[in-house]
């Protein structure tokens, strides 16, 4: 890796970083199912949210 690709690649960390946290704010306790998600919307893939009421799936998507 070339120093800007190290530069680029700090700075897209913290910017995933900071969405992981804003996330974090309003779902607790799902970080898995957050992160995953994350991957699935960097690499352009599709998610399908599955589980009991109350997992906070709806709210997650909405987020």
């Amino acid at each position: 890796m070339t120093r800007l690709d190290d530069e680029a690649f700090t700075a897209d960390h913290a910017l995933i970083q900071q969405v992981l946290t804003q996330v974090a704010r309003r779902v607790v306790g799902q970080e898995t199912m957050v992160e995953r998600l994350i991957i699935s919307l960097l690499t352009g893939g599709h998610v399908l949210l599955e589980g009991v009421p109350g997992l906070a799936k709806t709210l997650t998507v909405r987020t």
